[in-house]
């Protein structure tokens, strides 16, 4: 079985930037590319996770939230590493958008994305870590049965002094993507 770390997107691997409407705002956080190429080359999978309620809220389309993540993979295939998969969820249930419009398991806190990325890679969620800015990613990644990570960049800062959603029990509280990747190479060497 593989071993993954799973990453939120906006004010994880890029900058935080509301609902972006021009790919040029969607910039990566200095560093991200070398710390996700770090957990690559110890053998973990690069996967991202994101809510992109976007759609549901009647922002944008679905196909925009693709060139968005498309957008995020392009830059780091510039800088050399890459993700192996993005998985993200359009749903949010008070939307105006009805096709969006729902409960689902597959916007985090739930764990239906986590699980689907076990099927199709063969991955073990219990050796596997989750790293985002915000409570719901790191309740996501423990109800997913895998580590969790919170970082101060994005929201983070705002849910350490509770004033964004709640204070999740993390594992870990990383300064950014960077020590939170080589805190996941120290615990697993």
């Amino acid at each position: 079985m593989k071993r993954a770390v799973f990453f939120d997107r906006d004010g994880t691997i890029n900058e935080e930037a509301g609902y972006v409407k021009d790919l040029d705002n969607l910039v990566l956080i200095k560093g991200a590319a070398q710390a996700i190429e770090k957990v690559r080359k110890q053998g973990f999978m690069a996967i991202l996770i994101t809510n992109q309620s976007g759609p549901a809220r009647g922002y944008y389309s679905e196909d925009w939230v693709n060139q968005l993540n498309n957008r995020v993979q392009d830059l780091l295939i510039a800088q050399n590493t890459k993700l192996d998969a993005i998985y993200y969820c359009p749903h949010l249930p008070n939307g105006i958008v009805p096709k969006y419009t729902k409960e689902c398991d597959c916007r985090k806190p739930g764990k239906a994305l986590y699980v689907q990325a076990k099927k199709d890679f063969d991955i073990d969620l219990s050796l596997s870590y989750m790293v985002g800015d915000k409570a719901t990613d790191v309740e996501a990644g423990h109800n997913a049965g895998c580590k969790s990570v919170l970082l101060r960049t994005g929201y983070g800062n705002q849910v350490l002094d509770g004033t964004y959603q709640t204070i999740p029990n993390a594992d870990f509280v990383a300064d950014d993507i960077v020590k939170a990747c080589d805190w996941i190479i120290s615990n697993n060497s």
